[in-house]
């Protein structure tokens, strides 16, 4: 009697807390869509949504209710509108408050049990509270590598995406990915079952595919009729390293360049966005399983977003290595995990990534294309190269290691051009001045790869998108 007076009241919290629901959340500007120019994604209004996600992939097995809560106000405040999970990681999957996802395998007609907080009455939980706070949920339906092993077929593909969808098709917060860390060649009939069964119940949500490292949806989806929008995951192994991560398939050269992956994938016919769903996570070491290699950064992590993004991506994904498996006292650190999740959410990377958002959504966004023509001069390699992106009356240009550049001013309107150096690390915007309409030198007061990177903001001079000088 006392479970039940208190499920009662905790109930009567949920309902209390989406009574309050705060009238600007997304959804309220109606579904996502596929903007009609193919590269972005909108609401039915028309307003642009730019995907910022963290990867929260253990929260369904790993947190309790109180930590949801606290961990998705921290996502919010931080400026995060997506958190990917892993829906299930086992077959069957427990989470922390000993419940288990199958009671009777893949049916699920009795999986929920009058007075029994299971384990999906946890998922609609963390549901509910990411939608009070504004934030979709992207839904890894199971773990790639249980489907490899065997331990989900095609008929039980079918059982699952059921329920799935017939579970949560009216929660406005939801995004369907199919796969999770695999590619798409292997148990392929397994990955097209789930997605056209989800999709023949719910035809209200996106849906799309997150492939193995160094690979993208792309390769094996991008006709797909389910398939609305492309994931790659760049990975977390760095130039030259070619073991230590499970994959020396990708040019180790390259291994960095996570804006290539978008080239590849926009270069596909019929156009769909792209995002990197898993480029390397902060704090987590060069190539993954190797502790002792060297540790990824702020500096690292404001890289691959911005050169994504510059690139053509229509957002991007952060990654914490003690965040996304929610490290603390009494598990195993994966990937040598050093600090817990909580002292995590206070690290450089996790709390810059929304200057990234805001400074993408201050411009006219459906517009914007990737166009490297902007550098004049001889581009770098690698830490060097610059990335540029314009819209028809502004351009933005991502500088990571600090060397000068040239950049043609005529490629966007304006006979007057203002220009200001724009800081990822803090969101904060210094005038350079007013410039000529023609090839201009650039270069910004920073010691060469020391992690001072910046972006050029030009706009035409009769625009007002930036007000600060």
């Amino acid at each position: 009697m006392k479970y039940l007076t208190k499920l009662a009241g905790i109930v009567l919290s949920c309902l209390a807390v989406a009574s309050t629901v705060n009238a600007q959340l997304p959804w309220k500007n109606g579904k996502l869509e596929v903007s009609a120019e193919g590269r972005y994604l909108k609401h039915e209004n028309g307003q642009p949504f730019f995907w910022l996600g963290d990867t929260g992939w253990l929260m369904p097995q790993r947190l309790n209710r109180e930590e949801v809560a606290f961990y998705l106000d921290n996502c919010s405040r931080a400026g995060f509108n997506v958190v990917q999970v892993q829906t299930l990681n086992g077959v069957p999957s427990m989470n922390v408050y000993g419940q288990y996802s199958m009671t009777d395998g893949f049916d699920f007609s009795h999986i929920d049990k009058k007075g029994v907080y299971g384990y999906w009455d946890h998922m609609d939980y963390i549901i509910r509270t990411a939608e009070s706070k504004g934030i979709y949920i992207g839904m890894v339906c199971i773990w790639g590598g249980l489907v490899r092993s065997g331990q989900m077929n095609v008929e039980e593909a079918k059982a699952y995406g059921t329920f799935l969808a017939e579970r949560y098709k009216d929660n406005p917060n939801i995004v369907w990915i199919i796969g999770g860390d695999t590619r798409g060649d292997v148990k392929t009939e397994v990955w097209e079952t789930l997605a056209r069964t989800i999709r023949s119940i719910d035809k209200n949500h996106l849906m799309t595919f997150h492939p193995f490292g160094r690979t993208m949806s792309a390769t094996w989806f991008n006709d797909a009729d389910w398939l609305d929008f492309n994931m790659f995951q760049s990975g977390h192994r760095r130039y030259g390293q070619t073991k230590g991560d499970g994959d020396n398939l990708a040019d180790s050269n390259v291994a960095e360049d996570n804006w290539r992956y978008v080239e590849a994938s926009l270069s596909k016919k019929p156009l769909k966005p792209v995002l990197d769903a898993e480029p390397s996570y902060e704090g987590i070491p060069h190539g993954l399983h190797n502790p002792k290699e060297c540790r990824w950064t702020a500096d690292d992590v404001r890289r691959y977003a911005y050169w994504s993004v510059f690139a053509g991506s229509f957002g991007h994904t952060y990654g914490n290595n003690s965040i996304m498996q929610f490290y603390r006292e009494g598990y195993a650190p994966a990937y040598g995990a050093q600090e817990t999740w909580q002292e995590a959410l206070k690290d450089e990377g996790f709390n810059q990534m929304k200057y990234l958002k805001e400074l993408m959504l201050r411009f006219p966004f459906f517009e914007r294309i990737p166009d490297q023509s902007v550098i004049a001069g001889t581009n770098g390699e690698r830490y060097d190269r610059a990335i540029a992106t314009r819209g028809n009356d502004y351009l933005l240009v991502y500088n990571y290691s600090a060397r000068p550049m040239q950049i043609d001013l005529t490629k966007i309107s304006g006979e007057k051009k203002k220009a200001w150096w724009f800081n990822p690390q803090n969101g904060s915007m210094t005038y350079i001045g007013e410039f000529e309409n023609k090839v201009a030198d650039f270069q910004y007061d920073a010691p060469y790869m020391r992690g001072e990177d910046r972006v050029l903001v030009v706009t035409d001079a009769t625009k007002d998108y930036v007000n600060e000088k």
